[in-house]
């Protein structure tokens, strides 16, 4: 069982940065994957960006490549999304989820068995 507990959401003017935390607790020596996933008011929630825990690989979304990098702390457990020139359409409630499995569609939601509570982010403009 993993625990993953959000933070960092707020209401940010459009360009700004804003870095999101995502905190594993439970059986963290199991997760294969970390990734962040986001979803706006009336729409699916959508993939953003993953990390390979234990090493350097990392996937993003075309909507957010070069403005939002993911990184990871796996001595501490917590995993990072940070968001440059933030746009009014990266407004959307931000989930974090880890795959354990050691497979799977990093793109996929289906394939993450943990996920965390969401953190809103709104951006402004």
């Amino acid at each position: 069982q993993v625990q993953l507990v959000e933070s960092g959401g707020r209401l940010v003017q459009a360009g700004g940065s804003l870095r999101l935390s995502c905190a594993a607790s439970g059986r963290t020596f199991s997760l294969y994957r970390m990734g962040w996933f986001r979803q706006a008011p009336g729409k699916e929630r959508e993939f953003v960006a993953a990390l390979r825990w234990n090493g350097f690989s990392t996937y993003y979304a075309d909507s957010v490549k070069g403005r939002f990098t993911i990184f990871g702390d796996n001595t501490q457990n917590t995993a990072y999304l940070q968001m440059n020139s933030l746009k009014d359409e990266d407004t959307a409630v931000y989930y974090c989820a880890a795959m354990a499995k050691g497979y799977g569609d990093w793109r996929g939601a289906n394939d993450y068995e943990y996920w965390g509570q969401g953190t809103q982010v709104t951006v402004s403009s």
